[in-house]
């Protein structure tokens, strides 16, 4: 039991190490980001959507304090993102087998290809569509348009960061499945559930019509398909490793 508890303290001691290393780094990333974050922000309001616009205005002293801390924070996240996840994998590291630590050692470059790759869907594609409808509207009501410029960009940081991460999925599930936590079967027996979450959340970050919807909730329900394929193969590997283990260890 004593050996136990101290095994359990000598993990949660090296799990909060390393949070603390992830949180040094996103921390000065964030500095730098701080830094590099004008012009990002100038050659972003030069752009479509935000050129479209007449002015963006500030309604307090603190609104550009606020687009720098949004966007060091973002450039931060996207600077810390491959160490983070390279300090998951080597917290995990000492309870996989030499073939699984050099396979999951992987899925890092993959990781931080789908968050790129997400964040750039979001921005191309959901983000101007997002943005124009609820223009439409306004105009539709004679409203007119005067957009804040910390608002702005707080309204496309809450559809890129999210569609980012959800961009993550295949990553993560052939990683648990690695670790034996998920299985194709399980994914399967989940499908419907998983089906009704991701159009929900479609439904959330898109604006309020069926056709936007479904363009977003498409890619989204093939990257779940595409995570079953790859916690698939994953599993046969393991089922086939086992497999030869065990004959291994019968002929032995």
């Amino acid at each position: 039991m004593q050996e136990n508890t101290a095994s359990l303290v000598e993990h949660l001691t090296e799990l909060r190490k390393r949070l603390i290393w992830v949180v040094a780094i996103l921390v000065l990333a964030m500095i730098g980001g701080f830094f590099a974050a004008k012009p990002i922000i100038l050659y972003l309001m030069h752009t479509e959507p935000a050129s479209s616009i007449v002015t963006l205005n500030t309604f307090s002293p603190w609104d550009a304090i606020r687009l720098y801390m949004q966007f060091s924070f973002a450039i931060g996240l996207v600077v810390t993102l491959p160490f983070a996840l390279t300090q998951i994998w080597l917290f995990v590291k000492p309870g996989l087998m030499e073939h699984e630590q050099k396979a999951t050692l992987r899925y890092i470059p993959g990781a931080v290809f789908l968050f790129l790759l997400g964040l750039s869907f979001a921005y191309f594609i959901i983000f101007p569509m997002a943005f124009y409808f609820t223009s439409n509207v306004t105009q539709s009501l004679s409203l007119t348009e005067t957009y804040g410029a910390a608002q702005y960009f707080t309204f496309m940081f809450n559809i890129l960061l999210p569609m980012a991460i959800l961009f993550e999925l295949p990553v993560v599930v052939m990683f648990l499945t690695k670790l034996r936590i998920l299985n194709p079967a399980r994914l399967k027996k989940l499908r419907r559930y998983a089906y009704l979450l991701l159009i929900v959340i479609a439904t959330i970050v898109t604006p309020p019509d069926f056709i936007s919807d479904i363009l977003v909730a498409i890619p989204m329900i093939v990257l779940y398909e595409i995570s079953i394929m790859l916690s698939a193969r994953v599993y046969k590997d393991q089922q086939e490793r086992d497999k030869q283990w065990l004959e291994e260890t019968e002929g032995a």
